[in-house]
C-alpha cells in the first residue's frame, strides 16, 4: 500500500501541477520518446548485468514493493522460538531438536509461531546452524566465522541487486537527454515547416528529457532506496538469530542468550524487558 500511495503521489503531483499551470495532456504523449528512454534503459540493463542479477529482479522489485515488513511481533516470536529451541536442547541435549529442524513445517514447536514459519530465509538460517550444532560443532569461534562469511554473501548479492537499479536511475536522465537530441535533430530535419509545428516538434523533444529525470528521480531511485532497507531489515533479521545462538553457545542460559539477541534489535522495532519476560513466563506455564 506505501508503494503504491507515494506511486499515486508522484504521477497526480507532476500532471495536477502540469495542468494547473495550463498545460496539454496531449502534448505529453509522445510514443517515440518512451520508446526510446524504456527501450534503450532495458536494453542497457541487460548488457550490464549478469544473468544471476536479472533472474533476481522480478523477486527484488516484489521486496520493494512491500518495503521492510518486519514488526515487533515478529521479533518477539523470534525471541520466544530461540528461547524454547535452547531450553529443549539444555534439557535434553541437542539430538534432541533433529527431528524439529529436519521438518520445521512438522515440528510442534515451530509450528506454535506461525509468524516466524513467514520468513523462510530466517527459518533455514536458524535451522541450518541449529543443525551443525546438532551434528557436534559447538564451537562458537567456528559458528561466528560461518555465520558472519554467509552474511556477507548474502549482503553481496543483496547489493549487487540494489547497484543495478540505482545505476539505472543514475543512467535514466542521460538516456532522456538521447531522445530530447534525436527529437532536436528530427526538428532540425523538418526546418522547412511552419512555426506551428516546429514548435510541436520541439515540445516533443523537451518531454524526452522530462521523463528522463522523472522515471529517475521519481521511481527508480525510490524503488533502489525501497529495496536496500528491504534487505538491511532482513540482514537485521537474521543477525538477532545469529547473537542468540552465539550466545547460548558460549554456555548462557537460554534466557540470557534471548535478552543478548533482544538488545541487537531495531529501538522502534525491539520487544521491552518485560515484555519478553512476561512472554516467557507464561511459556513456562
Amino acid at each position: 500500500m506505501r508503494f503504491w500511495i507515494g506511486t499515486g503521489l508522484v504521477i497526480t503531483s507532476v500532471l495536477l501541477g502540469y495542468l494547473i499551470g495550463g498545460g496539454h495532456l496531449i502534448a505529453l504523449a509522445q510514443p517515440s520518446e518512451i520508446i526510446i528512454i524504456v527501450g534503450v534503459g532495458i536494453g542497457s540493463f541487460i548488457i550490464a548485468n549478469s544473468s544471476k542479477t536479472l533472474s533476481r529482479l522480478k523477486g527484488a522489485l516484489k521486496i520493494a514493493r512491500k518495503g521492510p515488513t518486519y514488526t515487533e511481533e515478529d521479533y518477539l516470536e523470534s525471541l520466544l522460538l530461540q528461547f524454547t529451541l535452547f531450553k529443549e536442547a539444555r534439557n535434553k541435549g541437542m539430538l534432541s531438536l533433529e527431528h524439529h529442524i529436519d521438518n520445521p513445517h512438522e515440528s510442534i514447536i515451530f509450528q506454535s509461531y506461525p509468524i516466524f514459519m513467514q520468513h523462510p530465509d530466517a527459518l533455514n538460517f536458524l535451522c541450518d546452524y541449529l543443525r551443525i550444532m546438532s551434528m557436534g560443532c559447538e564451537d562458537p569461534f567456528l559458528i561466528e566465522g560461518l555465520m558472519d562469511q554467509e552474511l556477507t554473501i548474502l549482503e553481496e548479492d543483496n547489493d549487487h541487486v540494489v547497484s543495478a537499479i540505482q545505476t539505472l536511475a543514475d543512467a535514466a536522465p542521460a538516456l532522456g537527454i538521447v531522445a530530447a537530441v534525436l527529437g532536436v535533430i528530427h526538428t532540425m530535419g523538418a526546418i522547412d515547416q511552419p512555426p506551428a509545428a516546429l514548435v510541436r516538434l520541439i515540445a516533443g523533444a523537451l518531454v524526452g528529457t522530462f521523463l528522463g529525470v522523472l522515471i529517475a528521480y521519481g521511481f527508480l531511485a525510490p524503488i533502489a532506496q525501497s529495496l536496500k532497507e528491504a534487505y538491511a531489515a532482513k540482514r537485521g533479521f537474521l543477525v538477532v538469530i545469529r547473537t542468540g545462538i552465539l550466545a547460548y553457545l558460549n554456555d548462557q542460559a537460554p534466557i540470557v542468550a534471548i535478552e543478548f539477541a533482544r538488545k541487537n534489535i531495531d529501538p522502534l522495532l525491539r520487544p521491552s524487558f518485560d515484555e519478553l519476560e512476561q512472554a516467557t513466563r507464561e511459556l513456562k506455564q
